[in-house]
């Protein structure tokens, strides 16, 4: 038989249920069992005893330990050859060497699985879950109601566990949407970017072809007012000499003109 994975809660003898594939339902009629012959995992389940009638109506404490410890911690089961065996949690109570024994086989598990000591780590979560198990199994045995009241704890602190891991999927979550957003911005901006350099080579072309053209305009400009001003100067010239021919003509003509009119007076 390969029984399943070993677990520091502590089980009782896997014992052979007949019904081969059938599973137990609350409302079905008890199965008939046959025990496993005994190993080192825990005492021999004893067979069922027949019940007798009885006078009184007061439960069994023990027996309602074990419902309620059955109820907290559920028994384990596995189809191996279409034969259903079940594993309940040992009802045995433990000492202080069982405590310390079960510290041991922590601190073992942990660095035999080479469990993270910081951090977030499945197995230390796993091994540290087994562990408060076990706890949880043994204050139930002496105490229900202190065991009631761990279990609720142990729910307690897996729904925060739970909330968390929920937290960090949406979270996850989100920064991959935020991050495949940021992709596409980035695309887009990259986009926008290549057509801003465009429109700015196209706009510094239109600059540089209006300065060749200015550059042009002030050039033509400039020789045709060099040649406005050559030849205002040449018609300068050319009345300057007029001017002074005619005086050089009209001087004798003056003299003559004044010598006429001297002896007059």
């Amino acid at each position: 038989m390969i029984p399943p994975a070993d677990s520091l809660l502590k089980y009782d003898t896997p014992v052979l249920v007949s019904r081969n594939t059938e599973k137990r339902s609350p409302k079905a009629r008890p199965l008939k069992v046959s025990p496993q012959q005994p190993g080192p995992s825990g005492p021999v389940p004893q067979p069922p005893k027949t019940k007798l009638p009885s006078t009184s109506c007061v439960p069994d404490p023990t027996k309602q330990a074990e419902e309620i410890l059955n109820a907290i911690l559920p028994p384990r089961e596995w189809v191996e050859d279409t034969q259903l065996w079940i594993q309940q949690v040992s009802s045995t109570p433990s000492t202080r060497m069982d405590v310390v024994h079960l510290q041991e086989q922590l601190d073992l598990k942990l660095q035999q699985r080479q469990a993270r000591e910081t951090g977030i780590c499945p197995v230390r979560r796993e091994l540290y879950s087994q562990c408060f198990d076990e706890l949880i199994r043994e204050v139930t045995i002496n105490c229900a109601e202190r065991g009631l009241l761990l279990l609720r704890v142990r729910d307690e602190i897996r729904m925060t566990i739970a909330a968390y891991q929920t937290l960090y999927e949406s979270s996850v979550a989100f920064g991959m949407r935020k991050a495949l957003q940021a992709e596409q911005g980035k695309s887009d901006m990259e986009r926008k970017i290549a057509e801003l350099e465009t429109e700015k080579r196209d706009l510094e072309r239109q600059v540089n072809e209006q300065k060749a053209k200015c550059e042009a305009v002030e050039k033509r400009e400039s020789e045709r007012r060099q040649v406005e001003e050559k030849k205002h100067n040449e018609e300068i010239q050319f009345l300057k000499r007029t001017n002074q021919q005619l005086k050089v003509i009209a001087a004798p003509a003056q003299a003559q003109l004044e010598g006429i009119i001297a002896p007059k007076k």
